[in-house]
């Protein structure tokens, strides 16, 4: 963001393509464009600007980096080490052991777990099986879960055990799931640190097999080609205009698009270690830590899930090169107790995406700590970044605004901002955010109609309000729809709004996203009552908690007598923010 090299000459199954989305003719070449002299260019090295070529597919780079450095340590979880030969035969186990329960080419297969190491065996032995990786957030409630299951027909599934037995195994019931690997997240470490790993073992489920168990098999990856750069990897859910989750086809020549000029961009000392700050299972945890540390023959060090403390002591132990990670992670860091300067010395770049990033972190955090958050902005439908600071850059501030610049575009790409006529605005003007370029993906899943709405001859609307200035800057400022964005995290209001519908005391229901100095933003909700119905805030709450992902459910709740409306009866989110 990953085959031996028995398993690079024998390959694996085609990895055909499950959806006609999934492998266009390239795109047309760009409109005529104000910005086709491209002014960012200035802003990047020899190194940013070079011409790349990237693997075909991480399969192919893992396996390049097994034959150059097999012994080397490739994932680190605790106390817990695996080598890149290790990994290799662990995920060759679950590659053979998947083609032998009948996983085909183009099959799909979900994948629902914390950063661990389980996460990047099951990920390759899906590749090398030739298989579409269904990336699920573990914060996912059954509901969320079974949309995906069944909007992508998803046959095979990985997940923790605990999540197996609590409410999976009911979740998946009537999908089309027939293979099911479980993994205990105390397994592949001994350190078993409370803070994060405080739960007790389950035991083996009849219905599913381990995937420790099987990985350590030794079971021969199947035969085949690897998988090709047209080939789709992953089918990335994202909310989109709708409301609905809908997944973006992400191929495996967008992800390594990205990796590889992360890695020609970064130029960090061979075998540096990537932490993992972002969430795996998140297109910038996947390109930019996991798929970046492979392509460079890094060491990934996993900490199961977010918690400062834990984060802390990883930094103080591997001493990584790199990290990324949202704006709050940075601002929980900085507020821990035992935070030092010393922690973050061996840190060559840091990266921030997926929420804004206030100016003020930026400076509090270089002048306590030393490094500089270097800023970043892209979407799941480009693969992770589309824009980001120079690692020798620093980011200019919006005077009139107080923005922080997201960073430039990289050089093979192209944004533009347009109007909502579509035609571009001069520098400095707002206007959509518009990009084209490699990382950009071909579609969405099985919706023709959405594909057509947002890739308008193979350009991304974004959806996102920005302006570049005439040096090649990108500020973004607002958000074209309402989408709300939790720690980085995307909630689309309908959503939460359905689930306060199946309330009995709930009316009328809205959902808006409202400025939060942690969170970035945090999400309100304001209802009106049926008649004669009682309720208070705090049970609204509890509801929807039960029912959605921890980033999801209102943190605020407002009881009113009425919803403003439209004269057509449609409530005014507007009036509401």
């Amino acid at each position: 963001m990953t085959a031996s090299p028995s398993s690079a000459a024998s390959g694996s199954p085609p990895a055909q393509e499950p959806d006609a989305t999934a492998a266009p003719p390239p795109p047309p070449s760009p409109p005529a464009s104000s910005y086709a002299d491209r002014p960012w260019l200035a802003r990047l090295s020899d190194a940013q600007k070079a011409p790349i070529t990237p693997p075909e597919s991480l399969v192919q780079a893992f396996a390049a980096a097994v034959r150059a450095a097999p012994e080397r340590t490739a994932l680190a979880y605790f106390d817990g080490r695996l080598s890149y030969r290790a990994t290799d035969a662990l995920s060759d186990s679950v590659a053979g052991y998947l083609a032998d329960r009948g996983i085909a080419a183009g099959d799909r297969l979900a994948l629902m777990l914390q950063n661990t190491p389980h996460f990047v065996v099951a990920l390759l032995g899906a590749w090398k099986a030739g298989a579409v990786v269904v990336p699920i957030n573990p914060m996912y409630k059954s509901a969320e879960v079974r949309h995906v299951l069944q909007d992508a027909e998803v046959a095979a599934l990985v997940c923790a055990d605990r999540a197996w037995e609590g409410y999976l195994r009911e979740t998946a019931a009537g999908s089309g799931v027939r293979v099911v690997l479980t993994a205990c997240e105390k397994d592949l470490q001994s350190r078993d640190d409370a803070r994060v790993l405080a739960f007790e073992r389950t035991r083996p489920a009849e219905d599913a097999d381990d995937l420790v168990a099987v990985a350590r098999r030794g079971l021969p990856a199947p035969g085949g080609r690897l998988p090709a750069g047209r080939d789709t990897a992953l089918i990335s859910y994202t909310s989109g205009t709708s409301g609905t989750p809908k997944g973006a086809t992400n191929l495996h020549r967008n992800i390594m698009y990205n990796a590889e000029r992360q890695r020609t961009g970064h130029d960090l000392p061979p075998g540096s270690v990537y932490h993992a700050l972002a969430p795996l299972f998140h297109i910038t945890g996947m390109v930019a830590q996991l798929a970046a540390c492979v392509t460079a023959a890094g060491t990934l060090a996993l900490t199961y899930r977010f918690e400062p403390g834990v984060v802390l002591d990883a930094f103080a132990e591997h001493r990584p090169a790199y990290t990324v990670g949202p704006a709050t992670a940075f601002m929980a860091l900085a507020a821990h107790p035992a935070a030092t300067r010393d922690h973050f010395a061996s840190f060559r770049v840091i990266s921030s995406g997926g929420a804004p990033l206030p100016p003020a972190l930026v400076e509090d955090f270089r002048a306590r700590f030393g490094p500089y958050l270097h800023n970043g902005y892209g979407l799941t439908e480009c693969t992770a970044a589309c824009a980001s600071v120079p690692p020798d850059s620093r980011a200019p501030v919006d005077p009139a605004s107080g923005t922080l610049a997201v960073g430039v575009p990289g050089a093979d790409g192209m944004i533009r901002i347009v109007d909502d006529t579509g035609h571009e605005v001069p520098f400095g003007e707002h206007g959509e955010i518009l990009v084209r370029g490699p990382q950009v993906v071909p579609g969405y899943w099985r919706r023709p109609e959405a594909t057509a709405e947002t890739f308008l001859d193979g350009e991304l609307h974004t959806g996102d309000i920005g302006f570049m200035d005439a040096d090649g800057w990108l500020y973004v400022v607002d958000r074209k729809k309402d989408m709300i964005n939790a720690s980085g995290f995307k909630v689309w209001p309908r959503e939460v709004e359905d689930v306060l519908y199946g309330h009995p005391a709930v009316r009328e229901a809205a959902v808006v996203g409202v400025p939060d100095g942690y969170r970035g933003e945090t999400v309100k909700a304001y209802v009106s009552l049926r008649p004669s119905a009682t309720v208070d805030a705090g049970e609204l709450v509890a509801h929807c908690r039960e029912r959605l992902a921890a980033y999801k459910y209102p943190r605020q709740v407002e009881i009113l007598p009425e919803l403003p409306k439209t004269a057509s009866g449609k409530i005014l989110r507007r009036d509401l923010r």
